[in-house]
């Protein structure tokens, strides 16, 4: 039930992909209205702060997952009657979701740090900076993390369309499979 089995996946797995599908999402909203703020915006402070401490949540909640995806079996493909490129596709397409998750949250980490000063979580814990900035490392990692937001929320959305498709014109469980909780 909470663990995966080799036809569906279990509570946690499916609790974790949409708590980070919702704050991916989320983050991804509040950054476009973060890059529209002044400096001397009354907002524009707290939005940062929030920005990253979410992040952080979303970093260990990556961990999490991918941990959690290393000790627990894979169940089988749902799709009975795909083709080898559908397959193949959705192999690539996951293990592009989760590079581009952690090219983000690096990214991220780095233009937070680029100062040198650690990221307060919600002002619980400190995430300690690197000691060792590269020349322009705010304006890099700024611009991979932009690239990196789009490209992620481009191919989640694709990612959650596939599964419409699949369950509304293939007619299979790919869907079913991860709404179970409901």
């Amino acid at each position: 039930m909470f663990k995966n089995t080799s036809t569906s996946y279990g509570y946690i797995s499916i609790i974790i992909h949409w708590v980070m599908a919702l704050i991916i999402f989320c983050l991804f909203g509040l950054g476009l209205y973060m890059v529209e703020l002044s400096y001397y915006d009354a907002w524009y402070k707290g939005s940062l702060d929030l920005h990253k401490s979410i992040g952080m949540v979303l970093v260990a909640l990556l961990l999490t997952r991918i941990c959690w995806t290393v000790f627990n079996i894979k169940p089988k493909s749902a799709v009975i009657n795909a083709s080898k490129f559908e397959t193949k596709s959705a192999d690539y397409a996951h293990i592009a979701l989760y590079l581009l998750m952690t090219m983000l949250m690096l990214s991220g980490y780095l233009i937070s740090t680029a100062d040198g000063r650690d990221i307060s979580v919600f002002g619980v814990i400190s995430i300690p900076a690197f000691s060792i900035a590269i020349e322009n490392q705010e304006d890099i990692a700024g611009s991979i993390h932009n690239i990196s937001a789009w490209s992620l929320v481009i191919l989640a959305s694709a990612h959650g369309l596939a599964a419409i498709k699949h369950h509304f014109i293939n007619k299979n469980d790919t869907l079913k499979r991860m709404l179970k909780v409901f």
